[in-house]
């Protein structure tokens, strides 16, 4: 599950000003947990990140930018390690993880505003992207959990840790292969590509971009079918900023392999016939579905309303998100909408950079 470098693997430190790392903070650490009304609601009372918006957003993952071309940054991210020591009164704050070399600690500086200590440490390393990496805080020498991040990772030996994953990560996280194999039938009944002609469409965009293509182009594309990277995508949003949408999709994606298993005779649902599917939606969408174990989950339709948002999300969304493998779904977009000339309306290039577009300016 985790990108563990080799011992040679030296960590780069990117050099990142005060005032980028504490404008990130004002708009999601500036809260003061003491105050009940600052509880967003996302965890138990009591929970120190229930006062913190947004606190999936800890590690910062943001772009990377070498300072020469957009080829050779776009591979990387920037991660941004905060702690909080304001309450605390830390002196000196290090951050181990397996994206580095293993038990080498790396130094968290104190950030000043207007000359004066915040209270604030941070660091920010380059990252590759696609990856799944775990890390501890030291505090005054004492190592512990990221008390902000919500994600967390227990290791072989029971020791938990805290977790954080880079753009265009495809490794599983929160859905098991059954749980991955159900979920890539629902999506596909939903999206627009389960049609012969629009199927066809999506192949020949993988088809047509040999290995080296896929290098030079789309350096972070994968192969996939007509899902086009949405079940990576639900499996990512789950396992970070939709954290609490996690249980729901565990819930009835069980119910629903249960159910296609009873009404197609025992038969796995990966191989079930598109027909039980489009029977199952409409049920779903009339909260009437024979069979469905309502004690487990007792509105279907919340779920489908869900799955819809998450699955054309999940198409359509910028490829760093882990979803629209290839950008498989713009080009869809780019091909279906043109006017009278011919000329597409969604030219989706003009506002990415390079290798995925060819504007110089956005490097997002």
């Amino acid at each position: 599950m985790v990108n563990h470098p080799g011992a040679a693997v030296k960590v780069e430190i990117i050099e990142k000003d005060d005032q980028y790392v504490l404008n990130h903070c004002t708009k999601y650490l500036a809260r003061d947990s003491e105050d009940p009304r600052h509880d967003f609601g996302q965890y138990e009372p009591g929970d120190a990140r229930a006062a913190v918006c947004e606190a999936w957003r800890f590690p910062l993952v943001d772009t990377h930018w070498d300072g020469a071309s957009a080829e050779t940054s776009f591979p990387f991210n920037d991660v941004t390690f905060v702690h909080d020591g304001r309450r605390a009164a830390a002196r000196e704050v290090e951050v181990v993880g397996t994206f580095a070399p293993l038990h080498t600690p790396i130094p968290l500086r104190p950030l000043m505003f207007a000359g004066e200590p915040t209270g604030l440490f941070a660091t920010t390393v380059r990252v590759p992207k696609g990856q799944v990496h775990l890390y501890k805080f030291a505090v005054d020498g004492a190592y512990g959990l990221d008390p902000v991040n919500p994600q967390r990772a227990v290791v072989d030996n029971g020791e938990t840790w805290s977790r954080f994953f880079t753009d265009a990560c495809t490794v599983p996280l929160a859905l098991n292969r059954a749980e991955r194999e159900v979920l890539g039938r629902l999506v596909r009944h939903l999206l627009p590509f389960r049609l012969d002609e629009n199927r066809r469409f999506i192949r020949g965009v993988y088809e047509s971009l040999d290995r080296a293509g896929r290098s030079e182009e789309f350096p972070l594309s994968y192969q996939l079918d007509e899902e086009v990277g949405t079940v990576n995508y639900i499996d990512k949003i789950i396992s970070r900023e939709e954290q609490h949408n996690a249980d729901d999709y565990h819930t009835c994606l069980r119910s629903i392999g249960d159910l296609v298993r009873a009404r197609c005779g025992g038969l796995e649902p990966a191989l079930a016939p598109p027909e039980v599917y489009a029977d199952l939606y409409a049920q779903m969408e009339t909260e009437q579905v024979p069979g469905w174990d309502y004690g487990r989950y007792g509105k279907p339709r919340n779920f489908l309303l869900l799955l819809r948002r998450h699955a054309m999300t999940g198409a359509f969304v910028h490829p760093r998100h882990h979803g629209n493998s290839g950008a498989a779904g713009w080009m869809y977009l780019e091909s279906r909408f043109r006017d009278s000339a011919g000329a597409t309306l969604f030219d989706w290039r003009r506002a990415l950079e390079a290798p995925l577009g060819h504007n110089t300016d956005y490097r997002g």
